[in-house]
């Protein structure tokens, strides 16, 4: 199968997922700059989750670059990954709605611990070894116990991660040049 098919239902996921969080966030009661103020946790969550679902997409639309055509495994791979992608509206709200206490901010850690695993599970095939993946998956399973120590140090975990995948992944580009 080409991959024309699997990139368009991704880019369709992705753009219903991101659609689907920005509807959480609530039009401040109050026409001054002290009425957004206990909207803070929401919208931080919507934006780490925005930057978060940002990054699998652009590391997804590298990837399926490096590949002329897919199969099967790939296809339930991706699925895989997309399946926790979904779960990020609800995970991003229940985070922010709760203002950041320790089990949403945990529930949320299991979420980003399992699209790690699913996106290296994918980025595996595509590439073989993925080091900076395992470290993320690392990373994020230790946010989880760590947010019941204190939940912002789960939530600068998060952030942490992010900010490493911030930049997109060049081992693609490596791929594409060989």
């Amino acid at each position: 199968m080409g991959k024309g098919r699997v990139e368009a239902f991704t880019d369709g996921v992705v753009a219903i997922i991101i659609t689907i969080m920005v509807l959480w966030l609530k039009v401040p009661h109050g026409e001054d700059f002290s009425a957004l103020l206990p909207l803070w946790p929401i919208f931080f969550s919507y934006v780490l989750s925005f930057i978060n679902v940002g990054i699998y997409w652009n590391n997804l639309h590298n990837m399926f670059h490096t590949v002329q055509r897919v199969d099967g495994r790939v296809l339930w791979a991706n699925l895989n990954l997309l399946f926790w992608l979904s779960l990020m509206p609800a995970t991003t709200a229940f985070m922010g709605e709760n203002h950041f206490a320790p089990v949403p901010v945990a529930v949320y850690g299991i979420d980003l611990v399992l699209c790690a695993v699913a996106y290296t599970f994918l980025a595996t095939k595509a590439l073989g070894n993925d080091r900076k993946g395992k470290i993320s998956v690392a990373l994020y399973a230790a946010a989880v116990p760590l947010a019941f120590v204190n939940q912002w140090i789960g939530v600068a975990i998060f952030v942490l991660v992010a900010a490493v995948w911030f930049v997109p992944d060049t081992r693609f580009s490596r791929v594409l040049e060989k």
